[in-house]
């Protein structure tokens, strides 16, 4: 009979829909629940206060740990995007150097061509005169005109 008496008493009472409904409406007003606010809310649902409070301080702890999930998914998408856009910036960086390389290479075979022409134009790039990018740009559109260098310039 003892046993049956201290298993009742440790038994926890559940809440009802309308109760929980109260105390999720209180709770939305007032995060913090203070003395007054408690003893109402325990005499209004015929609940002693402590299981108001600890009903509270649960559902403070809920409210915190989604809260800490919701920001963590925010970050981890943010996370996701600046890695995607770091590759696609290395895929770029990649094709630039690669470009530039084949640049290099044809422009070191047109030299070794040795014509009166293109290395006095070189000779003025090399000095550098202020017309150096224009004639590297003339050097390079006749390089991509005459089907040497590569005119694609897709970053895909």
């Amino acid at each position: 009979m003892e046993n049956a008496q201290s298993q009742s008493r440790n038994k926890k009472k559940r809440l009802t829909q309308e109760q929980v409904r109260l105390l999720e409406k209180c709770f939305t007003l007032n995060k913090k629940l203070e003395p007054n606010l408690k003893l109402q809310l325990s005499n209004q649902l015929s609940l002693p206060e402590r299981q108001v409070a600890v009903w509270f301080q649960n559902k403070k702890a809920r409210s915190k740990t989604k809260s800490l999930e919701l920001q963590h998914c925010k970050l981890q998408a943010k996370l996701e995007a600046a890695l995607s856009d770091k590759a696609k910036l290395e895929h770029q960086v990649q094709f630039l150097q690669d470009e530039l390389k084949r640049s290099r290479n044809q422009l070191s075979l047109f030299t070794n061509q040795n014509s009166p022409v293109e290395n006095s134009n070189l000779d003025s790039c090399e000095e550098g005169q202020d017309d150096q990018v224009v004639v590297f740009d003339e050097l390079y559109a006749c390089l991509v005109s005459n089907g040497h260098g590569s005119s694609s310039t897709s970053w895909v």
